[in-house]
């Protein structure tokens, strides 16, 4: 029951600190989700046992790209410094692996690139969601939720009938099933009809398929939210540990929390941000 209570208080605090860093302003956003950034980079390091400058270098680097994209969308001067220190960073990091060469070289630098590609990209392309239409980005936290909730329930009933249900990966995931794939894209669908009906995401909804492109998001965030969540898993368990962190009392990390949003995000930023919108 305590850890029940714990889960439910923390989950309610991080949903609250999502929404309205989303909704109150974008430099609030900015500064929220830029340590969040930092602080999921650094999870990644340490489960990776990487050394400690290399760590804060790529803490670092991760911190001038979310910023990069977010001064590119406010249109200032301080877009190009800021790229630029990016890849100086990026390259002294590099460089140390040459300078100090070991047996680790190449899959310190496979980590290196890998903490940027797989996570400070997707948080900064967060920023570029929100400017372009921030209840877009909410909704993408939503329907991922939706979708772990209605993945949840349909799969816990669906696991009590005799013959229990179907795995999707067994040896990644026991717990997930098709039937729970089945009703997290269910509750999606639900979800986002809702959000077209009370004119959320207009840049989706106002085009020549609304309703096509709005179920189409749910479709989308549901495939991928899945595989983000499986490809975590599988790094998790390839390393032997149960929790990316620590961060959030009966959460687990940083990494916990976002994993599915680290791959909806790019798809979603590609495909509707850019494509609905240069058709």
């Amino acid at each position: 029951m305590k850890e029940f209570l714990t889960r439910t208080l923390f989950g309610a605090i991080y949903a609250g600190v999502v929404i309205s860093s989303i909704l109150i302003d974008a430099c609030f956003f900015g500064v929220v989700f830029m340590i969040v950034t930092a602080l999921a980079v650094k999870e990644y390091h340490n489960l990776v046992q990487s050394s400690l400058k290399q760590t804060a270098s790529a803490m670092a680097a991760s911190v001038l790209l979310f910023a990069f994209v977010f001064f590119s969308y406010l249109e200032t001067s301080l877009a190009n410094p800021l790229l630029f220190g990016y890849f100086v960073v990026m390259i002294i990091a590099m460089l140390q692996e040459v300078i100090r060469p070991n047996n680790q070289t190449i899959s310190n630098w496979g980590h290196l690139c890998g903490s940027q590609l797989m996570i400070a990209l997707p948080f900064s392309l967060m920023t570029a969601v929100l400017m372009h239409d921030k209840f877009l980005l909410l909704a993408l936290f939503i329907l991922v939720w939706a979708n772990d909730s209605g993945a949840y329930l349909l799969g816990s009933i669906t696991a009590r009938r005799k013959n229990g249900n179907h795995k999707m990966c067994p040896t990644i995931s026991p717990k997930k099933s098709w039937e729970g794939f089945a009703g997290g894209i269910i509750l999606s669908v639900a979800a986002v009809c809702l959000f077209h009906k009370i004119g959320w995401v207009s840049s989706i909804t106002l085009t020549v398929y609304p309703w096509l492109n709005s179920i189409l998001l749910a479709l989308v965030v549901s495939i991928f939210s899945t595989l983000g969540d499986l490809m975590e898993s599988q790094m998790k368990r390839t390393l032997g540990v149960k929790d990316s962190g620590k961060f959030m009392p009966g959460h687990g990390g940083v990494l916990d929390r976002f994993d599915s949003l680290l791959l909806v995000t790019p798809v979603v930023f590609f495909l509707f941000v850019y494509l609905v919108n240069h058709p």
